[in-house]
């Protein structure tokens, strides 16, 4: 047909004005690109795999499960590499051979290495005192230093709330709240990919309507995850997006509904009444949604991501934190201070590039992967 262009791969399902009707309307074959600079109503993109594909595994090696436990240990290690190396040698270094007396200029030097790790300074405070109390006056040797840095560590991590929320019945909405260049858009992509992995049937909502890229790129991502996606055109109104996708979400009995935001508002006000509006949108078809909003991090801005943290978590009412990029790049110990500001559990970390990198958070785990090896 004249002035039409096909998405490869993908069968377009265009509803009515989403202004006057409360559900998406019938499919039809007439639809504008979504590269295309020209507006365009709500449209669905529909997956070309079939709704009992889409819950299938794309090949061997893949899904969330895939790695064994040798290599999903192996990546909690290269992940935290960079804490792990400060511990390694900065912390080392304070000690002579038959141990260290700790006095006062000792636990200063103890404090400015466990800065260094972004551990944060309540947990380099923590350490701090907990040795001084315990050791003062006295030597203390790198393994019991060690010890102590473990069990303070891991008694901060282990958490409640680290299992992501399923609705008891009907679709799971998970709202994905974070910064522009936080990893948000991947993150979400997967989220998404581990649904599906487990059979679940995805659809997603590009919300990010004020960044073309952002909505180009989770289309991109639909398609080579095998789920479905409701868009709009540039500059729409986000909460738009979240009333038919959740809508679309209920109708043809979904199993999960991921909500992108805008990653970037002018002012604090500006978010919170945007998330507001998306929160009241979305009750409208599922009063008990959404049941988690995810803040994504960036676990290479350090001591930056608390920041970011605090003010999405107050506008957004975090219930739990996807740390991104976490794949060796980063200084991990970031988790830390963010668990003890905030109270927020780290749900998901992505600790690679693929789309099965994303691991469910393990105090285990991470303590482990931290202090392996350290002690000879």
């Amino acid at each position: 047909m004249r002035g039409t262009t096909h998405h490869r791969g993908i069968k377009p399902v265009v509803p009515q004005d989403p202004t006057s009707v409360a559900v998406p309307g019938p499919e039809v074959n007439l639809f504008r690109s979504p590269l295309s600079n020209l507006a365009r109503p709500m449209v669905f993109w529909k997956s070309n795999k079939s709704s009992d594909e889409q819950g299938k595994p794309t090949g061997k090696g893949s899904g969330p499960d895939a790695a064994s436990a040798g290599g999903l240990w192996g990546r909690w290690k290269s992940a935290l590499q960079k804490t792990s190396q400060i511990l390694r040698t900065d912390i080392r270094d304070l000690f002579k051979s038959h141990g260290e007396l700790v006095d006062e200029a000792f636990l200063q030097k103890l404090f400015a290495v466990l800065i260094k790790s972004d551990m944060g300074g309540d947990m380099a405070k923590r350490i701090r005192d907990r040795i001084g109390n315990d050791y003062r006056a006295r030597k203390v040797h790198f393994e019991e230093m060690l010890a102590v840095i473990r069990q303070e560590i891991h008694s901060t991590l282990e958490q409640g709330g680290a299992t992501l929320r399923l609705a008891e019945s009907g679709p799971t909405v998970i709202l994905v709240v974070g910064v522009n260049g936080s990893g948000k858009t991947t993150s979400i992509a997967k989220l998404a990919f581990r649904f599906v992995q487990q059979g679940k049937r995805v659809l997603l909502g590009a919300g990010d309507t004020f960044r073309a890229a952002a909505v180009e790129q989770l289309t991109i991502w639909s398609q080579r995850i095998g789920c479905d996606i409701v868009q709009a055109a540039s500059g729409a109104d986000p909460g738009t997006v979240a009333f038919q996708a959740t809508a679309k979400a209920v109708q043809d009995n979904y199993d999960v509904c991921i909500l992108d935001t805008a990653g970037r508002l002018q002012t604090q006000s500006n978010l919170m009444q945007q998330l507001e509006k998306i929160r009241r949108v979305i009750a409208k078809h599922i009063p008990s949604a959404p049941h988690e909003v995810l803040l994504v991090l960036d676990a290479t801005a350090g001591q930056n991501a608390i920041s970011q943290a605090k003010g999405f978590s107050e506008a957004a009412g975090c219930t739990g934190i996807i740390l991104a990029k976490l794949d060796g790049s980063a200084k991990g110990g970031v988790i830390i201070p963010i668990r003890q500001q905030f109270s927020l559990p780290v749900k998901l970390v992505g600790l690679g590039e693929k789309l099965e990198d994303l691991a469910e958070f393990d105090a285990n785990g991470f303590t482990n992967g931290l202090f392996e090896g350290l002690v000879d």
